[in-house]
């Protein structure tokens, strides 16, 4: 009797203990949901239209790019509707267009491609990381994961990789790390939309090449306006 006595105040003071956990256990979790974060994660697909082009420079073709990253999203009211975020990312660009660059890496040359040459190929491309920081509101709630969003920033950009391609009936010319564009890069950005997908535009604010690029002895100063869909995940 005795025995069975002590095993039942044990169990009994065991499942107390469990309950007990199991309360602090949500408690806890209330409290990290009141406390979310979101769109922790980016990956974006755009088009890429050229400005300030010199003369005869044409884009006859689109010019895709895509981008990936990770943000860290720092609510900065009592709601978190308002926040700012900071992060890293990759981009990939492609500029397909009529003016071909030839000779080498460390004397490029650049000539517009007359319109009775046949050409099959003529594109330069760029592989950077990028640090976008950018202000955010949003209508999120912990209980609501569908929200309308306004996200914008500036965004600097660092090259990696690059490289061109011209060819012909006649030649192939590939070019790689050309010492005419331009390392660093930087820009305004604004995204805007309901849910994961977003439209998304970006404005370079600094031309792709250096001073030093020419065409017809007249600096080659273009830069970029990029316009496409961005998805967010948390």
């Amino acid at each position: 009797m005795r025995l069975f006595l002590g095993c039942f105040l044990f169990l009994s003071f065991f499942k107390g203990f469990s309950q007990g956990n199991e309360f602090s256990i949500d408690t806890l979790h209330i409290k990290i949901d009141s406390l979310y974060r979101e769109d922790q994660f980016y990956a974006g697909i755009n088009y890429n239209s050229l400005l300030n082009k010199p003369g005869g420079l044409s884009q006859d073709k689109i010019s895709f790019g895509f981008s990936a990253g990770f943000l860290r999203d720092m609510p900065v009211n009592k709601s978190r509707t308002v926040a700012i975020a900071s992060g890293v990312g990759f981009s990939f660009n492609n500029y397909i267009q009529n003016m071909a660059i030839t000779g080498s890496n460390n004397n490029p040359i650049y000539g517009i491609i007359p319109s009775d040459v046949n050409y099959s190929k003529n594109r330069f491309e760029q592989l950077r990381v990028e640090v976008p920081i950018e202000f955010r509101w949003r209508t999120s709630t912990p209980e609501v994961y569908k929200f309308w969003r306004i996200y914008g920033g500036f965004k600097l950009s660092y090259l990696l990789l690059d490289k061109s391609v011209y060819e012909d009936d006649q030649t192939k010319v590939i070019i790689n790390n050309n010492k005419d564009f331009n390392n660093f890069l930087y820009g305004a950005y604004v995204s805007a939309g309901y849910n994961t997908i977003n439209l998304y535009a970006y404005y370079g604010l600094n031309s792709l090449f250096k001073s030093s690029a020419k065409l017809n002895n007249e600096s080659i100063q273009m830069n970029t306006l990029s316009i496409g869909v961005m998805f967010y995940i948390l």
